[in-house]
Formats: structure tokens, sequence, C-alpha cells
């Protein structure tokens, strides 16, 4: 059965920060009810899911105002009946094989060993994750581990299902299988389901009720899809609010792409996870020009983040030719795989698919002014010229003295990207530069790429998202998982 969840004036504070992540929560959740969780970005739908999942911590670890209870105990009493699925899959998983992974958490609620393995094949059927039981979890793409972190979830049947973004790296079709694979379990568990996500359209047919967080506290709206969604008046109240409605997407402005000279030619490439592993996609022909955008597309596990990371020169090739043009390498040699740190970051800005994985300090701040101050040696002058303007255009002003750990997922994201727009390269290459972002934030980073790509910067885009292609007016690269065709502009 499902567990209900009751807030009374709930909200957290991470500590050392002067605005609470979220406040004034007051909120009744019924046994077995379905909730799509909507807000800003920032607005602590993720603070609220932590909360809830009972793993934000003591008072040493941030301030916690009013109650917030799971099946009428404190949350942290709660944990074994709460199952929650995070934003990057790679900070949940635990074990090497996706086997032992998805058995994880029912073993350690004790499930008799003869029901957990009934358990993991039905989770992994559930979600469509089709690999051996003992696959390498770290060989897995973004979107296949965002699979099996459900799966590990599902595994445990959990009272309450708190799902954070579940679909926000899965290609157009493992959206919905992920989708209907949650309202199988439902059905089957009758579990009460919180579930953040961006992709409106698609929850809004399978859950009971939409609640909205206000990024200035409490609750913005609540009530039934058809009310919330696309009632007028509230309909409004959201958009102004930066929230994703059906039907709706924000104005940007044109591209006016002027490509200029060639900068990164692929002739005949193959590239693989690692130096002596099986190539993941073979003859890429492919020459990235300045002033022009890129959007590589193709299902999870085709091979797209492989390439975009061999690109940028943070993998060798498997075998073929990879070489940088004059006009980028500027004699630091042809190869980028070859180049130093210093030569390679002003040269080729990547955006990984997470984004603490290229977090390297303790303040937003002091991350925006790594690569500017520590690599490229920019003076101060230069570094405010390039730091400050990002920092505004990006909303993370407000940020500056917090922990990028501790920052939304849609913060994380958008820090990451400024990190690397701060070193000023030729090309950036961005994996999900959209994920976990609200209509305003997507509309701005749409904006400044906009005029990065007018400027002369080549755009690379690792996505699903083809809103975002299309905004850009992006060549696109479609990936199979073999090979890589060329397609027309979007």
């Amino acid at each position: 059965m499902g567990s209900p969840i009751t807030a009374r004036g709930w909200g957290w504070r991470h500590p050392g920060r002067v605005r609470w992540a979220v406040r004034d929560i007051d909120l009744t959740v019924e046994a077995g009810e379905r909730v799509l969780l909507l807000g800003a970005s920032g607005a602590g739908k993720s603070t609220l899911l932590h909360g809830l999942a009972g793993v934000l911590g003591d008072q040493e670890e941030g301030e916690q105002a009013g109650h917030l209870t799971v099946d009428g105990v404190s949350p942290a009493d709660a944990r074994g009946r709460s199952g929650l699925v995070l934003q990057d899959p790679d900070t949940q998983l635990v074990l090497a094989r996706v086997g032992d992974e998805v058995a994880f958490g029912a073993e350690n609620l004790a499930v008799p060993r003869a029901e957990i393995w009934p358990r993991v094949h039905r989770a992994l059927d559930d979600v469509g994750l089709d690999v051996p039981l003992d696959h390498p979890t770290t060989a897995l793409s973004g979107g296949q581990k965002q699979r099996l972190a459900l799966a590990a979830v599902l595994a445990m049947q959990p009272g309450l299902l708190l799902l954070d973004e579940p679909t926000a790296n899965l290609d157009p079709a493992g959206v919905i299988d992920v989708r209907d694979a949650v309202v199988r379990v439902l059905e089957r568990t009758l579990a009460t389901l919180v579930v953040v996500e961006h992709r409106v359209d698609v929850w809004a047919d399978v859950v009971d009720r939409v609640v909205v967080l206000d990024s200035d506290g409490g609750i913005l709206a609540d009530g039934a899809p058809s009310v919330v969604l696309r009632q007028e008046g509230t309909r409004a109240r959201l958009i102004e609010a930066g929230v994703w409605v059906p039907g709706y997407r924000p104005e940007t402005p044109a591209v006016s792409a002027r490509p200029g000279a060639d900068l990164l030619h692929a002739a005949g490439l193959a590239v693989a996870r690692t130096r002596r592993g099986n190539a993941v996609l073979d003859d890429v022909d492919l020459t990235l020009r300045g002033g022009e955008a890129l959007s590589v597309l193709g299902p999870n596990g085709s091979g797209k983040s492989t390439l975009a990371l061999t690109l940028g020169g943070l993998l060798r090739p498997r075998s073929g030719e990879l070489a940088a043009r004059p006009p980028l390498a500027r004699g630091a040699g042809t190869s980028p795989a070859g180049w130093k740190s210093a030569e390679l970051v002003s040269r080729i800005g990547t955006v990984f698919q997470e984004p603490e994985h290229q977090f390297l300090t303790h303040t937003v701040l002091d991350e925006l002014e790594f690569g500017p101050r520590r690599v490229a040696r920019q003076d101060e002058a230069e570094v405010r010229r390039r730091v400050d303007p990002l920092a505004e255009r990006l909303r993370l002003t407000g940020l500056l003295k917090a922990n990028p750990f501790t920052l939304s997922g849609g913060e994380k994201r958008r820090l990451s990207v400024a990190t690397m727009l701060a070193t000023g390269p030729e090309i950036l290459i961005l994996d999900e530069p959209t994920f976990g972002q609200d209509a305003h934030t997507w509309a701005e980073l749409v904006a400044l790429l906009a005029e990065l790509i007018h400027a002369g910067t080549c755009v690379v885009s690792v996505t699903h998202d083809r809103d975002y292609t299309a905004a850009l007016g992006s060549r696109v690269l479609a990936v199979d998982g073999t090979s890589a065709t060329l397609e027309v502009a979007a």
C-alpha cells in the first residue's frame, strides 16, 4: 500500500546559505495518490524529495523548519518505505554489476533471498534495461544508468516512490517506456508517487494532481492537471513563473549562423569508452566550423557522449583521424587528446552530462573563476570581464557563495556551462545542456549560445531536446550505435 505524506510549514536551508532552499510548505498527499511536482529551477523541488526520503541530514547539515512526515513518522524513520531516484544516477550507483545493483536495496531491507532475484528480473524488464546481470555498471550510458537506478528502487517495492527528473537523459522512446513502467508498478503496488519533471506532457495524463512550488516559498498552485495546466488564469501564472506547460515554448532570438573557418576534422573516426575497448561508433566523417551549431541525436547507448568526449580531446580516438585545423590548433599540435590542460580548455570546452563531475572548488564563484584564473592565467580585469556577465546571464549571482554541490540540478547545469564559457573556447561541447532547466533559464541559455554562435563559436550539443535543436538552427548528426549521418539543419 502507498505511504501518505504530510508537510506543515516545512522548510530547509543549507548550511551557510541565507536563502531557504524551500520553505512554508503545507501539503497533504493521500496513500496511493500520484503527484507531479513542478516549479521553477531552484524552487526547492529536489530538496522536498530529499526531505521526504529522509536523506537531508541533521541540524549540522542544514536547518529545518516545520514538520514533515511519511506514514505518520519522520522521513528518517520511514526510509525503508521510501524509494528515491536521484537526478544524477551516477551518485546513486554502488556496485559493479547490474544485477547486484538492482538487488542491493532489497537485500538491505532484508527481503528473503528467494524473492530478491525475481524482483530483480521484473524490475529490469519493467524499465526496459536489456543487459546481462553481470554487465558492468560503468559501461552503461547515462540513459541506461537512469533506467538502472529506477530498477534498483522498484525492486525495493517502496510505499512512496520519489522520482527526480527520471526521464531527463532518455531518448524519446525511452521516456515513454519508463513512464509506462512506473505506471505499471504503481498499479501493481498501489504506491504513492511524487515525480519531479520538466516534461509536463509526459506525466500530465497519468497523475491525479499537480503541485507547483513557488520560488518565494509555499505552494503556487495545487489541483487536478486539467485545472492547473490548462485553465487560462492558472496557466498564465505558471508561464510567468517559468514553469513548462503543455503547448508552450518560450520565444528565442533567431540564430544568425555564419559558418567560418574549419576548426576540427574527423575522417573514418571510431570512438570507444576505453583505449582498448570495442568501438561504440565507427566511421564518423565530420568537420566542425566556427559560427555554427551541431546537435548529436540518437537513442541511449548509441555512442553520443563517447563521441563528444573524443571530439573534446578527453578520450583518444579508437582509430581514424581527428585533427585540429590551424585556427584551432594555434601551434599546439593537431591532436586534441595530446594537448596540455591549459591548451585544451582555451580551445575546446566540454560540459559533462553529470555536472558534479567537473566541479573542483567549494563555492560557485571559485568555480566560475577557476578556468580563467588558474588555467588560462588571465589577469583580474579579464577574469571579471568574463565571469560577472556570465553569472548574471545564467542567474547565478545570488549563489556565488554557495557550495556547488548544494545547488539544484538546473543550477548545477547552468554553473557547469558557465565554467566552460568563462575560458572562451572556440568549440563548446555540451552534453544534455537543457537538463533541469525551467522555461526562463532554457530561453536564456539558448539566447546566450545563439550570441556565441553569431560571434564565431562552434557549439556542439548532445541532446534529446528537439526544441533546443530547432532554436539554434543546428545541423544534426544522427547516431544509431554503429554509424553517424549528417542531416539537414533542423
